[in-house]
């Protein structure tokens, strides 16, 4: 598994986007890389200078890690508050283009990530969806194109075993990594955007698939719904009371995980971040993260709220 990057300091940035991608939250993910890290300069010097690939064990040793914890977060998110959903990623070009250089700087873990497809919000849910050596052997193999052979030496499986869990994993993703046109969804967003701000139902409904599902994640901290609303109608009729329930807040257009999202803020501070799911013209997936645990890297970028001339929108 060599990385790029000159000498182990450069393997940072690969060793965050696998963490994350495994884990599903960005302060996880540093915190596994920095543990690997721990252990690497905690080897005898002898002992590094063996080490013919560091990218390689720092890959291998991150990788277990992360699947240790995949293991004993199942436990943590039975237990947690409503629904549990990944952590919601922003734009780094979009924020310095609309906010400038923000305090975090480079070396925000987020800003290491690339945003793309295996990123996805619908993709990381269903990543939730797989046991954690199917998605260790799945994200691995086909993500980051790593060989069975030494997918087997993370899992402690044999290379067979070890596609085998891809293999399934595969099954479980289906289309969730599809492509829909970047363009044909910021403009449905944009639509959801306007009905949510005006309180129209009726056109809500016409955006949202009759089948669509909306999940909320509070983290138990903040009001959220517990259980996921069903149905196109159900989920209009549910942001529009939101919406009378929540004056003051702004609606903006934002990148979320790398396809178009809204993100709802008071005062510079974000209150919530909407990833969608769009097919065929219609929403019709909604997830909604509003705990503020996983909400500090787009709070810490957003510019203050400037005044407006129109009236504000509102979102909970």
């Amino acid at each position: 598994m060599e990385g790029a990057g000159t000498g182990v300091a450069g393997e940072r940035r690969r060793l965050v986007n696998v963490a994350y991608r495994l884990l599903g939250s960005v302060t996880e993910a540093e915190d596994a890389v920095q543990d690997a890290y721990t252990r690497w300069y905690g080897l005898p010097p002898g002992r590094r200078e063996e080490i013919l690939s560091p990218g390689a064990w720092l890959t291998t040793v991150t990788s277990r890690i992360c699947l240790d914890l995949l293991g004993s977060a199942r436990a943590r998110r039975e237990r947690h508050v409503g629904a549990w959903l990944p952590e919601p990623l922003p734009d780094r070009t979009e924020r310095d283009h609309t906010a400038g250089a923000g305090p975090t700087g480079p070396s925000d873990p987020a800003d290491h990530i690339v945003l793309d497809e295996s990123v996805a919000m619908a993709f990381l849910v269903v990543l939730e969806s797989m046991t954690p050596a199917e998605r260790v052997a799945f994200v691995l193999h086909d993500v980051f194109r790593y060989p069975f052979a030494e997918i087997a030496d993370v899992l402690g499986r044999t290379p067979a075993a070890c596609k085998q869990l891809a293999a399934s994993a595969r099954r479980r993703a289906g289309g969730a990594r599809t492509p829909v046109a970047a363009t044909g969804r910021a403009e449905v967003v944009r639509h959801v955007k306007e009905a949510w701000e005006t309180k129209d139902i009726a056109a809500l409904v016409g955006l949202l698939d009759p089948a669509a599902v909306m999940t909320a994640d509070g983290g138990g901290t903040v009001g959220a719904v517990p259980h996921p609303v069903e149905g196109g109608a159900r989920i209009a009729r549910y942001m529009v009371a939101i919406a009378d329930r929540a004056p003051g807040l702004e609606l903006l257009e934002r990148s979320v995980n790398g396809v178009p999202g809204l993100v709802a803020r008071r005062a510079g501070v974000v209150m919530t971040v909407a990833a969608f799911d769009v097919s065929d013209g219609r929403v019709t997936r909604i997830w909604a993260v509003r705990n503020p645990e996983k909400l500090r890297a787009w709070s810490r970028q957003e510019p203050p709220l400037q005044p407006r001339v129109e009236p504000s929108s509102r979102l909970a």
